[in-house]
Parts: structure tokens; C-alpha cells; sequence
């Protein structure tokens, strides 16, 4: 099983007239590691509103013919999707668009709210009616009830913070200005730059701001409001410094492109001292390191020049399968892993592999990456992970599932060993999260259950689908 992150978002405020859709579209090509069940763009002409989304990968969803009906305009926002709260439905992609008195707007949400348990009872009882299962809808509802009585949308923005708590990076169209926010705790990542002709991008990461050959600026604040507008840019930070900083770690671990940074921290780089962390924390004789890929390839790499053990390309990764992948039947006995994954028989036959792998969440997927590598003829197997073991579920945004479902909740690190069969393992050191930042400014609640918000007391993981099960809406 891998761990999934809930979507990225893009934006653009152009200061003319252009093929705004086809920019966005790239945005998100840039960022589709981060959602890949489903994508949309809404794009702005002249305070008209027109959109496409659906199911699939970027490339799947846009052609050529749907991006030629969207029109030039100046503004657009985009998401890409991976449901964590709410199943995968056409009625759940993003950007979810609202028409009300004082005009449109269209929302794109990256994160979970964590008090959304208590926000959309209330809504509900004062007669809203949910057409999603997603916390973005629960947003769009506050924000536009809160732009009826304000002046300005970054207004209705400003106090719709004052509402909502968790994780939230917000990108936002009105019909005249584009609104970038993050919440206090900054949770998830978001930053800003500049085209050449003047354009402002806004991205969930900045490898998204260098596929359409934008600047990076700089990442926005833990409570900083941008306004995009064609009176400038203006930053509003009363919700700056309210809370204290949580990024979420699991972003430089696993989520994020080795080639962004967030919050001025190179991805690549914390991977790979990870990958140092563990040889020096985890010595073992082998005659080879190798990495599951992607997530695992830089780390696998810190612990090769640590260790003084070769690097070496041992596992294959079939690039052209994505979440759209069609999943054998179960007569047919076919092992996802064997179609994702193909071990490289001459790196690893008769030799002792250390492998490197982001996380084990219940086991199942590394016991066979382990099977894969011994009937390619590996000797041993030392596996070492580029993350602790999770043992609580995340709240803001991640599919780290409940307790019951976390293998490292219910065995010890040799229990789990032998489960997967592997010779050894060991868990990148908890303590040593920090070294990775050079930061003691972020978020590890699914490894230690530290919430930096209050959370509902048995809230299950999937909020709202395991509500409906129970035949009650939330």
C-alpha cells in the first residue's frame, strides 16, 4: 500500500489576455505526483466562468479538443486530486465552483479541515445541502457566506479563517482577483512566482512555477493571504504567526519532487540525509544500496556515500501506470507489484542489497517488493525506511489510516522484519526528524500522535463515507 497526499493546486493572474488553460494544464502535469485520481480547470473570461474536470491523470482528462472549448482569459485556477476525505467521484473534483449574489468563485484545496466534523453539522442545520464529500465544499460554503456581508473577497477569506482549522492551502478566483492563502499552521506547501510577461503564478510546489518558466518568488507565510489583482499584489499576514509553523515532514520524505523546495528546504537534499541517517544509524555489510523508486532513490543514494556501499539501480518502476490502473481480478493471480516493479537481475543476484524504501504502512507491498528482489536471486535483504513507523492516523491531508490498519502499531520492528521477509530492518530515528529541516518546525502527529489541532475524540479516518456507512450524514 502506498501513501497518498490529498491534491495540488495552480493558479495564474495574468496581466492580458491568453491561452490561460493550456499554462494550467501545464502546472499540473507538473504536479501530478501529488493527486492522481482526478484534475480540473476553471478558467475566468472576463468575469465568465468555464470549466472542465473529471477523473484520471492530466494527460488522460485533457486533449487537445476539451482544452481548445475552455477560453483565453486572464485568470485560471487548477487542482489535481487524491481523495482522502470522500471517495473518488466525478462530484468531488476540484475546483468547485459557487455562483451567489455578489458574483462567482471558484476553490481549489489542498489538505483536510480538522474541525470540518463540527462545521458541517452546523451548516447543514442552517440548511446548506452538500453535493460532495470533500472538505473543500465545507470551505466554499463559510467563504461564500462570509463574502455576502464583506467587502472584498480577501475580506470573506480573512474571516472564513477565523472559522475553519487544520490544513487548508487555498487557491481561489473571484471575478476580478485570485486569492492564495495557507493556514497558520502551514501545514501544506505553497508558493508564488512571476513569467517573464508579467504573469503570477501560485503552485502547490515550486517545481510546478519552473515547468511554465515562472520565477520562483518565494513560498507564501503560515497565515499569509496573497491578492492577485490588476491593482498588484498585496499581502495580508493578520493570521501570520498565530500558530506555531507545522509543515507536514511527510512532504520532504515522500510527497514533494526531489527538485522543489519548500519553505527554502531542497527536497532532494533532506532525502538524501535521511539515506545518511540511516547508514550511520543502521550499519550493515552488503555489497549493494538500492532504492524503491522514486521516493526511495535519494535516500538510497545519503546512504550509499554514508556507508561506502555501492549505489546501484536494482528495481525498475513501469512509469506508464497510474491511479487509473486497472487492478487484476483475483482468478487472474497476477501481483500488482510484479506489473509496477521488475528487479534488475544483475544488480542483485548473489548479492547482499540494502533496500531503501520512504514507509511501511501495513506491510503488504514491501513483503512483496522483498519476494521480488529474493527470486531475482538476492542473498540478502536489509530494508531500511527513509521515515518512522507511523503508528496514528493524519488528519491533515494524508491517507495514513487508523491504528488497526498501521502494521507498526501491532508488531515490533522484528515482528515486522519477518513478516516481510526481510533479514533486517530499521525506521529512520523519530528523534532525528529535525536534521532533515534543520528545523524543529513541522508536523509529525503520525508518528508520535502530537496533533497541532484539536481532533474530534474518535473521529474515524475517512470521515465522512464511514458516517454515510453508518446511514447518517455528518
Amino acid at each position: 500500500m502506498s501513501i497518498h497526499e490529498e491534491c495540488g493546486v495552480f493558479g495564474i493572474f495574468s496581466p492580458r489576455y491568453t491561452d490561460v488553460a493550456t499554462l494550467t494544464y501545464y502546472g499540473l502535469y507538473a504536479l501530478q505526483h501529488r493527486g492522481q485520481e482526478a484534475c480540473g480547470i476553471a478558467v475566468n473570461d472576463d468575469g465568465l466562468f468555464y470549466s472542465y474536470k473529471d477523473l484520471g491523470l492530466v494527460g488522460d482528462v485533457f486533449d487537445s479538443n476539451n482544452l481548445s472549448k475552455l477560453p483565453k482569459g486572464n485568470m485560471a485556477v487548477g487542482h489535481v486530486r487524491y481523495s482522502t476525505t470522500g471517495g473518488s467521484d466525478r462530484k468531488n473534483c476540484q475546483p468547485i465552483e459557487v455562483n451567489h449574489q455578489k458574483g462567482k468563485m471558484a476553490i481549489a484545496h489542498n489538505g483536510n479541515l480538522s474541525n470540518s466534523y463540527e462545521l458541517k453539522n452546523k451548516l447543514e442545520l442552517d440548511g446548506a445541502i452538500f453535493h460532495t464529500t470533500s472538505d473543500t465544499e465545507t470551505i466554499a460554503y463559510i467563504a461564500t457566506r462570509e463574502r455576502l456581508k464583506s467587502k472584498s473577497i480577501e475580506e470573506a477569506i480573512e474571516k472564513t479563517m477565523n472559522i475553519i482549522d487544520g490544513a487548508y492551502s487555498l487557491c481561489v478566483m473571484s471575478p476580478q482577483k485570485i486569492i492564495a492563502c495557507r493556514d497558520p499552521y502551514g501545514f501544506r506547501p505553497l508558493c508564488y512566482g512571476k513569467c517573464a510577461d508579467g504573469s503570477f503564478i501560485i503552485a502547490s510546489e515550486s517545481c510546478a512555477l519552473s515547468a511554465v518558466g515562472a520565477e520562483f518568488i518565494r513560498d507564501l507565510l503560515p497565515g499569509e493571504i496573497l491578492v492577485f489583482s490588476k491593482d498588484g499584489l498585496s499581502s495580508i499576514t493578520t493570521h501570520c504567526n498565530t500558530k506555531p509553523k507545522k509543515t507536514c515532514i511527510f512532504e520532504y520524505i515522500y510527497f514533494a519532487r526531489p527538485d522543489s523546495k519548500i519553505d527554502g528546504k531542497s527536497v532532494h537534499e533532506a532525502r538524501r540525509k535521511a539515506g545518511r541517517i540511516l547508514a550511520q544509524t543502521y550499519p550493515t555489510e552488503a555489497d549493494v544500496v538500492i532504492g524503491v523508486p522514486d521516493s526511495g532513490l535519494d535516500a538510497a543514494l545519503g546512504f550509499a556515500e554514508k556507508s561506502g556501499i555501492p549505489y546501484g539501480i536494482g528495481l525498475i518502476k513501469n512509469k506508464y501506470i497510474g491511479r487509473t490502473f486497472i487492478s487484476p481480478t483475483q482468478e487472474s493471480r497476477v501481483d500488482q507489484v510484479r506489473i509496477k516493479l521488475s528487479a534488475v537481475e544483475s544488480t542483485v543476484k548473489d548479492k547482499r542489497i540494502v533496500l531503501i524504501d520512504d514507509s511501511i504502512v501495513r506491510g503488504t507491498t514491501s513483503g512483496r517488493i522483498v519476494k521480488l528482489l529474493r527470486e531475482a536471486g538476492a542473498k540478502e535483504i536489509h530494508m531500511r525506511v527513509s521515515a518512522p513507523p507511523f503508528l496514528h492516523p493524519c488528519y491533515y491531508g494524508t491517507d495514513i489510516d487508523s491504528e488497526e490498519h498501521l502494521i507498526a502499531s501491532k508488531y515490533s520492528i522484528r515482528e515486522i522484519a519477518k513478516m516481510i521477509g526481510a533479514d533486517s530492518l530499521g525506521f529512520f530515528p523519530k528523534e532525528r526528524l529535525s536534521e532533515l529541516i534543520d528545523s524543529n518546525e513541522f508536523c509529525s502527529a503520525c508518528f508520535d500522535g502530537i496533533y497541532p489541532t484539536r481532533v474530534l475524540p474518535g473521529a474515524p479516518k475517512n470521515r465522512f463515507e464511514q458516517k454515510i456507512s453508518k446511514g447518517s450524514e455528518v
